[in-house]
């Protein structure tokens, strides 16, 4: 007779851990020195260094923010000519695009929390990790030289054949942003393998911070769209120092060529830009509503959806640059249909806060101005998808206040309500949420002051990058310039009263926010390899209905014979994570 085998069973015992308040050893203070943190591979230490590189080049890039707007006060020459004006907005353009917006929340934030939030020690490659900051500050240093050694002045876009042929040193720059695209590329690779690979136990697919999900949608176009900006950087190259003719049509080529090469990734970039914000607003708005996620796969999916169809609009970029009519039409439609995944996530959001427990603190806030701010971004990119409307408004200032809506607008305050939100998990302190809610509602007067009359001056013909205008735009930039002044006061209240909390604020507790997410139910700030012990998961990130004892469970371990952990009368199976 024949036997079959006992089935082996996933059956594990768990305890409870509790996060240890104000902890006197974490990973700030248990390796110290400069050598320790040049030579770390700590995932949390190294997303501290891309947060200060990120904090220079913004306040690089926002003064010369400020420069711009001071010379647009009048409609001639004030303090500097028409080459000077040229330099500074291609360096505002290139510094916060490709050393700020697109770093921002993968490099600084995501390094930080991503093993956290997934219940492992560290990323899958932590010496990558380390290459890819270091790759990272090379490309800046070449930039900065490029800079220091005649600037450039073609644009943040590089478009041929004027990059191909004026003087200044593009070459240096495109080397600093191709050498940056490296990083992009390692991280991408590694925050994919992490995910797939190192997730607790328990944590299936469905279990996954939807944090996790926009990291990971990000990575798969960092690795896929960012080698093809380092061919067409490669390719600008060779055509300045071999006139091989690819782009400059006096030598057989095809200038608009090089913009469905730079488009090609730009805008996919855009998407590595503003996704990662997504995923930081789902976090904000379910801890701070004390509500389930409403539409938790419709979030997930609607994240892969735009990385997908966001490699398939380039063209909408192009419209009046001499493509067929039929391809119009095809970029158009798509850029539609670009929104729909979009919509999907706010109308989740709206529904997730709808009767919720809403506690407005600073990172609720901002997810609000977030959504208020986005959502205008969004609309106006609509209006730029339609072809008729497009023709009368491509290349003014209404494409110049949409693409702010969607980037500072959207994803800056993505950024700063993930910043507060994590702060005290970074550095154990908290901040003066007065402050804080002063700050974010004089950033958020200065950004519509500045920007909502760039749309009236677009739709009535300003053109964009002009160095001088009519009187009739006077008052209009006037106004902006004026808000361009209250976000700079707002930032330098923000860098005041964060400095203040590292020295001198509050001590944070493990959870002072309430939150059922992973990297809570560690101290603040965490240990040096994040969790004493190997996390186990049962419910899912955002089951406030649960009790907080089922979201600070591990597998049962023993030192000295003795269990480690406080033990719980839970039993449960555990999924594999695939």
């Amino acid at each position: 007779m024949a036997t079959s085998e006992a089935k082996p069973t996933n059956k594990i015992q768990v305890r409870r851990y509790k996060p240890e308040e104000y902890p006197e050893k974490h990973y700030l203070n248990e390796e110290t020195g400069i050598w320790a943190w040049m030579t770390t591979v700590d995932h949390k230490k190294i997303g501290l260094m891309y947060l200060a590189s990120l904090a220079f080049f913004f306040f690089v890039g926002g003064m010369l923010a400020l420069v711009l707007r001071t010379e647009l006060l009048t409609p001639a020459r004030s303090f500097m000519d028409a080459d000077v004006y040229n330099q500074i907005f291609t360096l505002h353009g290139a510094i916060m695009v490709f050393f700020f917006l697109v770093p921002s929340v993968p490099a600084a934030l995501g390094n930080f929390i991503l093993p956290l939030q997934l219940g492992c020690k560290d990323v899958a490659f932590p010496r990558v990790n380390l290459a890819s900051f270091y790759i990272y500050v090379i490309g800046a240093v070449f930039t900065l030289i490029a800079i220091l050694t005649g600037g450039v002045d073609t644009g943040w876009t590089f478009y041929t054949p004027y990059s191909a042929t004026t003087g200044g040193n593009v070459m240096m720059m495109t080397l600093g942003i191709f050498i940056l695209g490296f990083s992009s590329i390692l991280t991408g690779v590694n925050f994919i393998t992490t995910i797939h690979k190192l997730r607790a136990p328990g944590m299936t697919w469905n279990k996954l911070p939807l944090n996790m999900w926009a990291l990971y949608a990000t990575s798969i176009i960092q690795v896929l769209a960012t080698p093809v900006l380092a061919i067409t950087l490669l390719l600008l190259t060779m055509e300045r120092v071999l006139s091989i003719g690819i782009f400059d049509p006096a030598l057989g080529g095809d200038p608009v060529l090089y913009q469905h090469f730079f488009w090609f990734y730009s805008h996919p970039a855009v998407y590595i830009m503003i996704v990662p914000g997504f995923g930081v607003i789902s976090e904000v708005i379910s801890t701070f509503s004390r509500k389930i996620i409403f539409g938790y796969w419709a979030i997930a999916i609607s994240s892969l959806a735009i990385a997908f169809i966001g490699f398939l609009v380039w063209g909408h970029h192009m419209f009046t640059a001499g493509q067929s009519s039929l391809a119009n039409m095809v970029f158009s439609f798509l850029t539609f249909l670009v929104g729909i995944p979009t919509g999907i996530k706010i109308f989740n959001w709206v529904a997730t806060m709808y009767r919720g427990s809403i506690d407005m603190k600073t990172p609720m806030l901002y997810a609000q101005i977030f959504l208020f701010q986005f959502m205008i971004g969004g609309f106006t990119g609509i209006m730029l998808g339609a072809l008729a409307v497009d023709i009368h408004l491509h290349d003014t200032y209404y494409v110049v206040a949409h693409f702010h809506y969607v980037m500072m607008g959207g994803m800056v305050m993505a950024f700063l309500a993930g910043l507060h939100y994590w702060w005290p998990k970074m550095f154990g302190k908290m901040y003066s949420e007065k402050w804080a809610k002063f700050s974010a509602i004089i950033i958020f007067i200065g950004f519509n002051m500045t920007f909502l009359p760039q749309f009236v001056m677009g739709s009535q013909g300003m053109p964009r990058r002009y160095f001088n205008y009519i009187d009739q735009f006077q008052s209009f930039h006037q106004f902006s310039t004026i808000g361009s002044y209250i976000i700079g006061i707002g930032f330098f209240i923000m860098f005041g009263y964060l400095l203040y909390s590292f020295f001198r604020g509050e001590k944070a507790a493990a959870n002072p926010w309430g939150s059922r997410a992973l990297e809570w139910q560690v101290s603040s700030p965490p240990p040096l390899h994040n969790f004493e012990h190997t996390p186990v998961i049962i419910n899912g990130p955002y089951d406030y209905h649960k009790p907080m004892s089922e979201f600070q469970l591990g597998i049962a371990s023993k030192h000295n014979g003795h269990h480690a952990g406080e033990k719980v009368d839970i039993s449960t199976t555990v999924k594999d994570k695939a």
